[in-house]
């Protein structure tokens, strides 16, 4: 049984996400105990760990500063081997900077800063369906396809990054950042638990991924 410990530092979709990664699980035939928790003795305890985020990057890490040792909690587990998922802003905070309406450090685990996303002509945020660009090979995208669909919702992006740790982009005004990979550490800048078939075979590919 993997267990799965889904961060809440009350940043929401925390029960979509958890459903999310049931569901892949199932459909992969992979046991699996999928937990919600502030506990950060579970999360150091735990064979995955997924940190969901929506909303300000500087609220994000606030909440994350609040829920006592679990910042803490996530980096030591990471740094002793166990993978790490995250999905929207739980991606941006992999960053070293986030630049939205102040500086706010991130974990500092990709290079780069979390910057508004310059698109003249389009509408922001970006919010919709939109095609993957990729080379094929790394496991955390085996069975998806480039130009497969996935679901964003965001008006700022990973910028000055090292592209040796983007996986995919997406093109809205210019090419995106939309899935890195460093290590043990991986995230995506689009909605996993709303990319319908997608989105499920990217969460079995993380519960079997053994970096």
């Amino acid at each position: 049984m993997r267990r799965v410990a889904v961060v809440d530092y009350g940043s929401g979709n925390l029960a979509s996400a958890s459903r999310a990664l049931v569901v892949a699980a199932q459909d992969a035939g992979i046991p699996v105990e999928v937990v919600v928790t502030r506990d950060p003795d579970y999360v150091r305890r735990a064979d995955r760990i997924v940190l969901p985020g929506q909303g300000a990057f500087a609220d994000c890490k606030q909440g994350l500063a609040a829920a006592r040792g679990m910042e803490q909690a996530i980096i030591a587990a990471t740094d002793a081997g166990t993978p790490f998922f995250g999905i929207c802003v739980g991606m941006q905070l992999m960053a070293e900077r986030g630049l939205e309406h102040q500086i706010t450090q991130g974990f500092g685990w990709v290079r780069g800063d979390i910057a508004p996303m310059d698109a003249p002509g389009m509408r922001m945020p970006q919010m919709g369906w939109n095609s993957l660009d990729f080379e094929p090979g790394h496991p955390l995208l085996a069975g998806v396809n480039p130009g497969d669909h996935v679901y964003f919702v965001h008006s700022y992006a990973l910028v000055g990054t090292d592209p040796a740790d983007v996986l995919a982009t997406t093109d809205y005004a210019g090419p995106r950042v939309a899935m890195v990979a460093h290590g043990v550490r991986a995230g995506t800048q689009f909605h996993v638990e709303k990319s319908q078939a997608v989105g499920l075979r990217l969460l079995a590919n993380f519960l079997r991924w053994s970096p």
